[in-house]
């Protein structure tokens, strides 16, 4: 900030605790209906058959990991935030009535939770792709749009954490399988 040319400092440096961010994440996805045993089912789809052995306890273990990133919280913060604007009518025209009906050009939703993708790579990428063309599970609610919730927003973000955690049981997998057997041989 500047008064007549000069800077003007300020007086706190901005800080928010990490734990308040972690927190509020996990206590939106609840409010908006969304649990971690809904997610993990969704993991359990994607990853089962290449891992008969799985147990829903290990896919609620890597998506406490993914949600544990400060990335993928606020990507689930703004999506959760756009949603409960569009729901109150609190964005101007042509947003609100783009996001208030998911509308099929406006990708923005799939962008931000590409967000939360990116950090484990493009097997989370083809995951992310395959349940938000399928939406089983949950995100079959989610994207219901007889509610008077919107979850424009949540769907994508929902299944990006699944997709994530996904792709983090198989490198977790294969680093495993590695351990084992070995490395390759080229």
């Amino acid at each position: 900030m500047e008064t007549r040319g000069e800077p003007v400092a300020k007086s706190k440096l901005y800080s928010l605790n990490s734990g308040i961010v972690a927190s509020t994440t996990k206590e939106w996805l609840a409010k908006r209906g969304v649990t971690v045993s809904q997610i993990a089912e969704l993991v359990m789809f994607l990853q089962q058959s290449y891992y008969p052995s799985l147990t829903l306890e290990e896919c609620e273990q890597n998506i406490e990991a993914v949600l544990s990133k400060r990335e993928v919280q606020n990507a689930v913060l703004t999506g959760i935030q756009l949603d409960m604007l569009a729901e109150e009518g609190k964005l101007l025209t042509p947003l609100q009535e783009m996001i208030e009906n998911d509308e099929g050009l406006y990708g923005c939703d799939e962008i931000l939770a590409l967000s939360i993708v990116n950090v484990y790579g493009s097997i989370g990428l083809t995951n992310f792709g395959y349940v938000d063309k399928l939406k089983p599970g949950i995100l079959k609610v989610l994207n219901d749009k007889e509610g008077e919730q919107c979850h424009t927003f949540l769907d994508d973000i929902v299944g990006a954490i699944a997709a994530s955690a996904s792709s983090r049981i198989a490198h977790r997998k294969q680093a495993e399988i590695e351990e084992v057997i070995g490395p390759p041989l080229d």
